[in-house]
């Protein structure tokens, strides 16, 4: 949940559907200028975003932002890979869940916090297609219910 003076500025909300999450971890996200400019202005996506483990360092691919108008000839690529910056002990564990149990990196959002750009990553294993099925019954089950307890809750007319 996001905490005082945290601005999400993208979710990333199929996660939730197609993966099991394991832990979350927030990371720091390396910008350039422009990069910030069009993440403050809302200008970003993580549909099919995923973060990797290359040479003892984080990053997240794939993920797009768009290019800032005013940047002009300066603008950055939007589908660049980007350094995610996180403790060395917190790499050490992901790149051990990561190789051994086939687990992935997905990024859930991505926010400001106290004016630096973050993103919540999760260690998240695939959800099969009986999961998925599963979960939306469980979902409507819930909904049913409680549409039946309000209207029961409702005043008898005079």
């Amino acid at each position: 949940m996001p905490a005082e003076g945290e601005r999400t500025v993208v979710a990333n909300r199929r996660a939730r559907h197609d993966y099991h999450l394991e832990e979350t971890y927030e990371a720091g996200l390396q910008l350039l200028g422009s990069e910030v400019k069009s993440l403050r202005a809302g200008r970003a996506s993580l549909q099919d975003a995923y973060a990797k483990v290359r040479g003892g360092e984080v990053w997240l691919v794939n993920m797009h932002i768009a290019p800032y108008e005013q940047a002009g000839p300066f603008n950055h690529d939007p589908l660049r890979p980007r350094k995610l910056l996180l403790h060395r002990a917190e790499i050490r564990r992901l790149v051990g869940k990561v190789k051994e149990r086939g687990y992935t990196l997905v990024p859930l959002r991505v926010y400001f916090r106290r004016g630096l750009a973050k993103v919540e990553l999760a260690l998240a294993r695939g959800k099969k297609q009986y999961d998925k099925r599963a979960d939306i019954r469980k979902r409507e089950a819930q909904r049913q219910i409680a549409r039946a307890l309000a209207g029961r809750r409702r005043p008898a007319r005079a």
